[in-house]
């Protein structure tokens, strides 16, 4: 299957890393599910495994009401998120693939 030049292939990390953008871009109210999704552009299936992977490793948290569930990042979810950013940045430079 080729890609088209437009299309980017996104990394396990690169999709992580959205995802820790957009909750923390949220801010404590935090993020539902569908946003997440169509924020990354993942199917809701694919943003919730990821949610929950990140939820394992104490990168975010869930918060549930009555009516729905959000997700917020972490103190430890915003550390990480700063680190995988200078990683990106260096990769970048150094013309890595990450």
């Amino acid at each position: 299957m080729a890609l088209s030049t437009k299309q980017q292939y996104r990394s396990e990390l690169g999709v992580v890393s959205e995802v820790l953008q957009i909750t923390m871009d949220c801010g404590m109210q935090g993020a539902i599910i569908s946003s997440i999704a169509r924020r990354a552009n993942l199917s809701h299936y694919t943003a919730m495994e990821k949610c929950q992977k990140l939820i394992e490793f104490g990168l975010m948290e869930s918060r549930a009401d009555k009516k729905s569930r959000s997700f917020v990042i972490t103190e430890k979810g915003i550390k990480f998120h700063q680190e995988i950013q200078k990683f990106i940045e260096i990769a970048q430079e150094i013309k890595i693939r990450y």
